[in-house]
Formats: structure tokens, sequence, C-alpha cells
């Protein structure tokens, strides 16, 4: 295998390990919680997203500049890696200022109506998951 192989491999699968960890276990666990209400619920998750976002770049970055900078047979390595950035850019652009603004009327007491962009979201998290494992599956085959 490869050094970027590796790279791409072993970062691919940290950043999975974080979306499941956070995206499918912190983020609705936290609300069952005993006292744990709405917009305590709300500031923990901007606290840990906004974590996770940091970390997610920094990780795209990294795999960005390995699949770059390696030698790929065929196209699945790169395609899947650009979905998977591309959908955490669009996440982060378009979808994340939404998210806050919503996040930020319900902190200051103003409830409303509930707003679509979380299940938005959601459905990012899922293409950005699917992305991740066709880009570890790729390179993994690639390498052999």
């Amino acid at each position: 295998m490869s050094t970027s192989a590796a790279v791409v491999t072993a970062l691919t699968f940290v950043w999975l390990g974080m979306v499941f960890a956070i995206s499918f276990l912190e983020a609705p666990l936290k609300f069952r919680a005993p006292g744990v209400t709405l917009p305590i619920g709300l500031g923990i998750g901007r606290l840990v997203f906004r974590g996770l976002n940091v970390a997610e770049v920094v990780w795209a970055t990294a795999i960005l500049v390995a699949v770059v900078l390696g030698s790929w047979p065929g196209v699945a390595t790169p395609i899947a890696a650009g979905v998977a950035i591309a959908t955490l850019a669009i996440q982060l652009v378009a979808v994340r200022p939404a998210l806050t603004k919503r996040s930020d009327a319900v902190l200051a007491g103003h409830e409303g109506p509930r707003s679509s962009a979380h299940l938005v979201y959601v459905a990012f998290e899922v293409i950005k998951v699917a992305a991740l494992i066709w880009l570890g599956a790729a390179v993994l085959v690639s390498a052999t």
C-alpha cells in the first residue's frame, strides 16, 4: 500500500467513525438524558458539531492532498473523495447557517415553526457516510 493510500484509508475511517459517533449516536441521545432541555441540548450540539466540523475540514483537506498527490487506478477513489468533500462543503456553506439561525432563535426564546434544515443536514450526513464507505473501500480495493 502506498503512503497516499495509507493516509487516505486511515483518515477516511477516522472521519467515518467521528460522523457515526457524533451525528448518529451523541446528537440524538443527548436529548434523552434527564434534565437536558432543548436549549441546553442545542448549546451542547452547537459546540460538539463545531468541533466535528473543524476536524472534518482537517481530514477532508488531508484526504484531498493525498488523493491529488497519489496514483490511483481508475476513478473511484478521486470521485468518492470528491463526493465526501463536496457534501461536507454543502453542509457547512448551505445548511449549517440555517441550523445556526434556528438554534439562535430557540436559544433566544423564540420557538417558532420547526425548520427542515435539520432533516436536510441528516440527509447530507447519510450521503457523506456512504461516500466515506465508498472511498475507504475503493482505496482498499485499489491497494490489493
